[in-house]
């Protein structure tokens, strides 16, 4: 009776805890990239990063399904790939990466963090209507990103900075296009093979991107703090977390689910100044927050219309 008690206990807590886990695995670590984003940038040039990044993490997936031998996608299903290839990892994580080249980790990760507003106004396009409780969220977050670049006015007059600022900003509208294309298309093709291969896809392409603009350096020119990065981004931004994702998003809520893209731009700011001394200003943490919670009423929003 007892070991039948002790395995049961043991289920529930595996079928709640690791689910968790795994989200607070996703909210630290992908907060985390962001710092190794910056440093890595520092010493080369950041779409090779995003390239060599994405080579060695796509390559990582493919070598496991192949040995396992997975089926490989099949007809329409390499079109979906192809295109959230494009829009997730060479625009989205390769034009985040640029960006923070030029503008601090924690500001770019707060950037990244507004995706789900050009969701909520890409469908408005479509002709959706908007729930009122969205439109409060979109306002709220357009008053709390105010507030954040109070203290960068000045820094606008910098040409580097704008461009740091518009390439996010770019990276987080091609991000909701992925996110929209991936609902809309939504396949029974392994989630994490797919990862995969839109990585490797992707990484391809941004080598042959930086090719052929001379933008790429030889990889004896890649000094190793570079390298380290690399490593980092590839075993907890795109091997472990994106595990560790998926397999919260299988096992939990949406609305739990969701934490994470409120708590990776706070862990950003946070090491982003006690690592690199980037600037924690009033006006950051005040701003930031009231952009935070101006997303968290635009999801709520989305949620409860989806139901």
């Amino acid at each position: 009776m007892r070991t039948k008690i002790k395995n049961a206990f043991s289920s529930k807590i595996n079928a709640i805890g690791l689910p968790i886990l795994a989200l607070c695995w996703v909210s630290f670590f992908w907060g985390t990239t962001w710092i190794a984003s910056k440093e890595g940038v520092k010493h080369m040039p950041a779409l090779q990063l995003a390239a060599i990044r994405q080579f060695i993490g796509g390559f990582l997936y493919l070598a496991f399904f192949i040995l396992k031998k997975t089926p490989w996608p099949k007809g329409k299903q390499w079109k979906s790939i192809l295109i959230l290839s494009v829009l997730n990892f060479v625009l989205s994580n390769g034009l985040s990466t640029w960006g923070v080249k030029y503008i601090s980790s924690g500001l770019g990760a707060i950037i990244g963090a507004i995706f789900p507003l050009w969701i909520v106004i890409i469908t408005f396009f479509r002709g959706e209507r908007l729930a009122r409780l969205a439109v409060i969220g979109l306002f709220i977050s357009f008053t709390g990103v105010c507030v954040v670049f109070y203290d960068h006015l000045g820094d606008f007059l910098k040409p580097d900075f704008r461009f740091g600022i518009f390439i996010s900003l770019i990276s987080t509208l091609t991000w909701a296009f992925g996110s929209l294309y991936t609902k809309k298309k939504a396949a029974s093709f392994n989630p994490y093979f797919s990862l995969g291969l839109q990585m490797f896809i992707s990484s391809i392409l941004l080598f042959a991107f930086t090719g052929a603009t001379g933008t790429s350096v030889s990889l004896g020119e890649i000094p190793m703090i570079s390298w380290w990065s690399i490593a980092y981004l590839v075993l907890f931004g795109s091997v472990l977390t994106f595990i560790a994702f998926i397999y919260s998003l299988q096992h939990l809520p949406a609305a739990i689910n969701s934490v994470y893209a409120y708590i990776n731009p706070i862990i950003a700011v946070i090491l982003g100044f006690v690592i690199f001394g980037e600037p924690l200003t009033v006006a950051l943490a005040i701003g930031g927050g009231v952009t935070l919670f101006g997303l968290y009423l635009v999801n709520f929003s989305m949620r409860k219309a989806r139901k």
